[in-house]
C-alpha cells in the first residue's frame, strides 16, 4: 500500500494565507507544487475535525469525529464559486503571518460565511451538488448541525446538562428542535459542503500530481461530542450519563504522571452489536477523505488505558482488552486492505505488535527517541527497523531537532547520538544529518516535519503534550522554501531511491 518515498508533515493550519491560518486557498496548491519538485510522494497532515479555543484549538479534541474544520474554506475560493465578491475580502484584518490568531480568524470568517451563505440562498448555485452531499452525508450531518445549534442555544453548555429530554434524545424534542434551528442547520450544512469540495479539488490536485495525502485520526472521541450524546451506548457511561473511565495513557517519556486525556472509553460489547457500524462508518468517512490513515493511539484498539474519572491523573489507571481481530477481520471484509498507519509511540507491549503484524500495518519509529539506553537494541535505530514502517524526525507532539538538541537532550542521548553520527553534534546540520539517515533507512515511508526540514528551533514547535496553551500555532513562510531546499530533498529522494 506505501511506495517507497518521502514526505512532508505540515498541517493545513500552518500554510500561508492572508487570512490568518492556513486554507484550501492558493497557498495550499502552491505547497503541493513544492512537494511535486521536491519529488516527494506524501503530505501528512492533521485530523480535520472542528477545532475551538476552549480545547486550546487541538485538532485532537473536537466535537465531532465526522464533521470537518470550516476555518480551512478559502475565502478565495468562495469567490471563485460566486458565493462571494471580490469586495467582501478586499478589506482583512492585519492577521500576523507567523501565529495563528484564532479568535481574530473565527470572528471574521463567521462574517463571511454568513455572506457566503445568503448569496447561496438567493442563487442556489451548485443547489444539486449541495443536496447529494446532504442525502449522502445524512447519517452524521443532520446530527452535528443540531448539536451545533443547541450549543449555541445553551450558551455553551455540556450536552449532559441541557434539558433531559434532550439530553436523552427524546423524539418528539428533537424533530421540535431541527424544525425551529432548519435555517441555521442549513448554513452549517452548506459550510461543511464547501469544506469537503474545496478539499476533494486539492486531494484531486495533489494525487494528479502523484502525492499522496495522509490524514489522521485521533482514536478517541471528546466527551462534549455529537459523537457521545448521539451514540452514547458506544461509551462506558452510568445512568446519567457521565464518562465511568477515561482514557489516557501510564506515565511515559512525556509525562512522569502519564496523560489523563479524559476522552470516555469505548464499550466494545455494544459497538459489537451492531457489527461495528459507528466505527466502519467513521473509517468510510474519513477514506472518502485521505489516502492514507494515520490512527492516533492505535494501542487503544488492542488494549486501552483506564483512568477512574474520579482520578486526577493517569497513574491509578489499567489496561483493558478491546477486540482488536473481531474489529479488523469486519473492517478487511469491507476494505481488503486499509491503508492504515498504526501510531505506535509511547508502551507497546507484544499483542499490539503481533496485531500490526497480522493487519499489515505499518508502525512509527521516530528518530528522536532512538538515541536512549543501548541503541544497539533499540527498536528505532534504522539498522534494527522492518522495510514496513514509516521513519520520522519528529512528530507534531515532539520538539523540533533543533529545540529538542538546545534543549531537551540528555547527555546519554548526545553521547550516543555522538557515536552514531561518528562526529560531534552540530545544532546548524543536526535535522539534515537526521532526514538524510531517514531516508537511507529501509522504512518504506520517511516523513518528516517542514520545521525540520527548514532547521527551526523549538519556537516554531508544534504542540506540547499535556498543555493547553500556545500550540498548533505555527504557520510556514513561502520565503523559507528556496531553491536549495527543494533541490536538497530532491537529491536526497534520488540518492535513496525513494521515487
Amino acid at each position: 500500500m506505501f511506495k517507497r518515498g518521502g514526505g512532508v508533515l505540515l498541517h493545513i493550519s500552518s500554510l500561508p494565507s492572508p487570512f490568518g491560518i492556513g486554507d484550501f486557498g492558493p497557498s495550499a496548491y502552491r505547497f503541493v507544487d513544492f512537494l511535486v519538485k521536491a519529488r516527494q510522494s506524501y503530505w501528512q497532515i492533521l485530523p480535520l475535525n472542528p477545532t475551538d479555543p476552549i480545547y486550546g484549538n487541538s485538532p485532537y479534541n473536537s466535537v465531532s469525529a465526522f464533521a470537518s474544520n470550516i476555518l480551512f474554506i478559502s475565502p478565495h475560493g468562495l469567490v471563485q464559486d460566486g458565493f462571494l465578491d471580490k469586495e467582501d475580502i478586499k478589506e482583512t484584518p492585519q492577521f500576523d503571518k507567523k501565529k495563528v490568531e484564532y479568535i481574530s480568524v473565527i470572528d471574521w470568517k463567521d462574517k463571511i460565511f454568513d455572506l457566503a451563505y445568503q448569496r447561496f440562498q438567493s442563487q442556489k448555485k451548485l443547489i444539486k451538488e449541495f443536496d447529494e452531499f446532504s442525502s449522502k452525508s445524512q447519517a452524521w450531518l443532520d446530527d452535528y448541525c443540531l448539536f451545533i445549534c443547541l450549543k449555541e442555544n445553551f450558551q455553551g453548555q455540556q450536552w449532559n446538562k441541557w434539558p433531559a429530554p434532550l439530553r436523552d434524545r427524546d423524539a418528539g424534542k428533537i424533530e421540535g428542535y431541527r424544525e425551529e434551528f432548519k435555517e441555521k442547520m442549513n448554513k452549517y450544512k452548506f459550510l461543511q459542503f464547501v469544506f469537503f469540495r474545496q478539499w476533494q479539488s486539492l486531494k484531486e490536485y495533489a494525487n494528479q500530481k502523484g502525492v499522496g495525502i495522509v490524514g489522521d485520526i485521533p482514536i478517541y472521541v471528546n466527551y462534549d461530542s455529537v459523537d457521545v450524546w448521539s451514540h452514547p451506548q458506544n461509551f462506558r457511561l452510568d445512568e446519567n450519563k457521565h464518562p465511568v473511565t477515561v482514557a489516557g495513557v501510564p506515565p511515559d517519556y512525556f509525562s512522569e504522571t502519564g496523560q489523563r486525556w479524559g476522552n470516555p472509553v469505548y464499550d466494545w460489547d455494544k459497538i459489537k452489536e451492531d457489527d461495528y457500524a459507528w466505527w466502519l462508518n467513521r473509517l468510510k468517512r474519513n477514506l472518502e477523505i485521505f489516502n492514507y490513515i494515520r490512527i492516533d493511539h492505535f494501542r487503544g484498539f488492542v488494549a486501552c488505558w483506564e483512568i477512574p474519572q474520579e482520578e486526577e491523573t493517569a497513574i491509578n489507571g489499567k489496561w483493558t482488552k478491546a477486540p482488536a481481530d473481531d474489529f479488523f477481520n469486519a473492517c478487511k471484509k469491507i476494505y481488503p486492505e486499509i491503508p492504515v498507519i498504526a501510531e505506535d509511540l509511547g508502551i507497546i507491549t507484544p499483542d499490539v505488535t503481533a496485531i500490526m503484524e497480522k493487519y499489515g500495518f505499518p508502525g512509527m519509529k521516530v528518530l528522536m527517541f532512538a538515541f536512549g539506553g543501548d541503541i544497539k537494541k533499540h527498536p528505532y535505530i534504522p539498522e534494527n527497523c522492518k522495510p514496513n514502517c514509516i521513519v520520522y524526525t519528529g512528530t507534531h507532539d515532539n520538539n523540533t531537532v533543533v529545540g529538542w538538541v538546545k534543549n531537551d537532550i540528555t547527555e546519554e542521548e548526545k553521547k550516543n547520538l555522538t557515536e552514531y553520527l561518528k562526529k560531534e553534534i552540530n545544532v546548524e546540520t543536526l535535522a539534515w544529518d537526521l532526514i538524510a539517515i531517514a531516508y537511507k533507512s529501509v522504512a518504506q515511508v520517511a516523513i518528516v516535519p517542514m520545521q525540520d526540514i527548514l532547521g527551526l528551533d523549538e519556537n516554531a514547535r508544534m504542540n506540547k503534550p499535556a498543555t493547553t496553551h500556545n500550540n498548533w500555532l505555527w504557520r510556514l513562510s513561502f520565503d523559507d522554501l528556496t531553491s536549495g531546499i527543494i533541490k536538497k530533498l530532491a537529491r536526497l529522494v534520488s540518492s535513496t531511491e525513494r521515487k
